[in-house]
């Protein structure tokens, strides 16, 4: 048995989706829309799945979704790769797998910044790899020069980036990601991007990809995911982008851990990458206005919630919501007592975790959101919490 996974409990994501069921609780927790996603996109892989073929597509992906792919960030993100710089996965997961499979050798130092995704560490740990730790802190949760120089002094050979940012909400901004761009230059460090939230972003921000700054296009490999595009988290389908030299081995990876990818799905994919500008502008602006719906309520109630500029969550202070519960005992109390499931963000920590802050997913109907809120501030106040202000 590998003691890797030997060792690992059940994911936070599952635990409290598990209680939210067990006391039919409204799940504000796990992050899904509670939507069925576009109409067309699931029409064009319904009309494949009817009427084009189901077997075995090639390894990479359908030419037709890599050129989709590859056209899709050129007209997004002025990105210059091409069909070939392409390769399709079973989801972002799988493509993470793959890349940190095929990128770290046993022994090599990886650099993870947190809060991160659940998935990096035991990812890292499987393949050998020796896990270092940036840790940023709530409110701002900002890269800053002396951190990043700090955590890049032993020069590690891959650093993976979570941006937009899974659980904190932040989208780094240009300043930031000339940082990461300029120590991986300094130290000749990989950089893993896990970029799955890029267009799920809020007041005017834009997205820059870690791939497209000086040097950069050599080094970095760029994770994309159709499921969080198109907020149809079920589809499964993932892409890496890549220079040749990166790409080839991360493929070589892919070949034996899903090997390929439902061609219905992908052709839906296709399609939907190639939707006009005001669908995607559409997109951001709904769950901007649901972000700003969860936000006033629970100011409304009380909590001190944190600045949220992208993905489908918002965050809010315990402490300076005048609660004095650490986040994992607010969150198992609050599923059963309130009939709310939300995250600690402690489960995003494997060191020096913070255990005031709480994620919410947004990505709700505005009932549902309402409802929760409610049942949030009716929570805090059996806790005998005064007014505070937000923050």
């Amino acid at each position: 048995m590998n003691p890797v996974y030997a060792s690992l409990g059940t994911t936070i994501f599952e635990e409290m989706s598990g209680l939210a069921r067990a006391h039919g609780a409204i799940n504000l927790g796990q992050g899904f829309p509670d939507g069925d996603g576009p109409i067309d996109v699931r029409q064009a892989a319904a009309d494949a799945l009817l009427h084009a073929s189901n077997q075995y597509p090639p390894m990479m992906g359908t030419a037709e979704l890599r050129r989709a792919v590859a056209a899709h960030y050129a007209h997004h993100q002025s990105l210059a790769f091409s069909e070939g710089d392409v390769l399709v996965t079973s989801g972002a997961t799988e493509a993470l797998a793959a890349a940190i499979l095929a990128l770290v050798s046993e022994g090599d130092e990886v650099l993870l910044i947190q809060p991160s995704y659940d998935a990096y560490l035991p990812l890292v740990r499987r393949a050998g790899g020796v896990a270092r730790f940036l840790s940023l802190a709530p409110p701002a949760w900002r890269l800053t020069p002396d951190a990043v120089a700090a955590a890049f002094a032993s020069s590690p050979r891959v650093v993976i980036v979570n941006d937009p940012l899974n659980p904190a909400g932040r989208a780094f901004d240009r300043e930031e990601i000339a940082l990461l761009a300029e120590a991986c230059r300094r130290h000749g460090t990989i950089a893993i991007c896990d970029e799955v939230w890029e267009h799920v972003v809020f007041d005017g921000r834009a997205h820059h990809p870690l791939v497209g700054e000086p040097g950069m296009a050599e080094r970095a490999v760029k994770i994309g995911s159709a499921g969080k595009i198109f907020s149809m988290t079920g589809w499964k389908v993932g892409f890496v982008l890549a220079a040749p030299a990166l790409l080839r081995p991360i493929t070589r990876a892919h070949q034996f851990l899903t090997f390929t990818t439902p061609p219905a799905l992908q052709a839906g994919v296709a399609y939907g990458l190639g939707k006009e500008d005001g669908w995607f502008a559409a997109m951001r602006a709904g769950y901007q206005r649901s972000r700003d719906r969860l936000a006033a309520a629970l100011g409304a109630a009380g909590f001190a919630v944190l600045a949220s500029e992208s993905t489908y969550f918002l965050c809010i202070d315990l402490a300076a919501s005048g609660i004095a519960l650490d986040d994992r005992a607010f969150c198992l109390r609050a599923v059963v007592e309130a009939g709310v499931a939300a995250i600690p963000v402690s489960a995003f920590y494997a060191t020096d975790a913070p255990r005031n802050v709480v994620r919410l997913c947004f990505a709700k109907q505005d009932d549902v959101l309402d409802e929760g809120a409610a049942r949030l501030g009716a929570f805090r106040e059996t806790l005998g919490a005064g007014r505070v202000g937000a923050i």
